[in-house]
């Protein structure tokens, strides 16, 4: 039989077990669009690159200037 040298805990034991996983991808709202996206993902939404709340990149306005 087995012998380990140290103790393993039970939470450490219990994290690898498939109950505390998520089994669905996760949907967030972003508070400033409204849109529906996965969480800590960025998206989208009318030419602006939103994370947050916040916009990253704003391609409207490089679009408008060419």
């Amino acid at each position: 039989m087995a012998h380990p040298k140290r103790k393993i805990s039970k939470t450490r034991r219990d994290k690898r077990r498939t109950h505390y996983k998520a089994t669905e991808a996760q949907i967030a709202t972003c508070p400033t669009t409204g849109e529906h996206h996965l969480y800590h993902r960025a998206h989208w939404f009318e030419g602006k690159l939103y994370y947050r709340g916040n916009v990253l990149i704003d391609n409207a306005v490089e679009e408008a200037e060419a």
